[in-house]
């Protein structure tokens, strides 16, 4: 058996449901999943579908051109079909904290994850140990206002050279430039805290603790121009109290990076999330 993933968002109208299965049938696919989501303010319509089909006369490129002539420009349709098995090529941007890339390449090698780390970029050489502990190639790019094009270039000659589809900033400590963003739309996952804007800086921990905040987070999100105020895919929380220490707050707080982190990955390479207007629609 041949299985896909189907992506399909439009605007809403009568019987998109029922013509698509209705293709799926007419083409002897049998669908194992299907969920769907209006967005009644924008008036789109969304839909995720997976689908077996028999290997006999199975043809990925004459089913992508017929479905695209036959139900795609009909309905207006803005879609994306993968097979299941297409495992998407991510590298990780890391520069000093190693809590995030831990425990990615943990899950990595334990088989969690339904990708292929093929690189590690880095701007300080201190977790290069890790990459060379898991069998990863490992590259230094210095990057830093002076040399920020030059950085730039080497990026982007990497992400090339190893045919990367998305990329995953695992507390990566500088911002990224807007050529990188553009060529990656809706696939660089960054992660950070969740207090911002309410507690900026390099301590944020400490200005919360000081604050004595009742609750503290993470959000994973894609990256946009506007800093740390992509569509958000994942979230969530830990409870805190004046019995906890700053220490306290920084554990709990990179578990929870960690697992926000970890949970965003798993849904980007499953094709479970859609952006639309700055927001995402996640098929958990």
């Amino acid at each position: 058996m041949q299985k896909i993933i189907i992506l399909i968002h439009c605007k809403d109208q009568k019987a998109i449901i029922s013509t698509v299965t209705n293709y799926i049938a007419s083409k002897e696919g049998n669908i194992i999943y299907l969920d769907q989501h209006v967005d009644a303010d924008e008036n789109v319509f969304f839909m995720r579908l997976e689908c077996e089909f028999s290997t006999k006369n199975w043809d990925l490129n004459a089913l992508k051109s017929d479905f695209e002539q036959q139900l795609a420009k009909p309905l207006q349709l803005t879609w994306e079909i993968y097979t299941q098995g297409e495992k998407p090529k991510m590298a990780l941007f890391v520069s000093k904290y190693d809590h995030c890339l831990y425990d990615i390449l943990g899950r990595y090698s334990s088989g969690e994850l339904p990708l292929e780390i093929a690189v590690i970029i880095s701007n300080h050489e201190d977790l290069k140990p890790i990459a060379e502990r898991f069998s990863i190639p490992f590259h230094f790019v210095p990057f830093t206002k002076e040399i920020k094009e030059k950085g730039e270039k080497e990026q982007l000659d990497l992400l090339n050279q190893y045919q990367i589809d998305f990329i995953v900033l695992a507390r990566y400590m500088q911002i990224i430039t807007p050529n990188l963003i553009a060529k990656y739309r809706n696939n660089i996952i960054n992660i950070h805290h969740s207090f911002l804007p309410a507690f900026p800086g390099a301590k944020p921990y400490h200005s919360a603790f000081k604050r004595g905040v009742k609750i503290i987070g993470a959000t994973s999100h894609y990256v946009t121009e506007g800093l740390d105020e992509g569509p958000i895919i994942e979230q969530d929380i830990a409870r805190v109290s004046h019995v906890n220490s700053i220490e306290d707050f920084i554990m709990k707080g990179r578990d929870l990076e960690r697992t926000v982190l970890a949970r965003a990955i798993k849904l980007h390479a499953e094709r479970k999330t859609m952006v639309y207007d700055n927001k995402t629609v996640v098929f958990y």
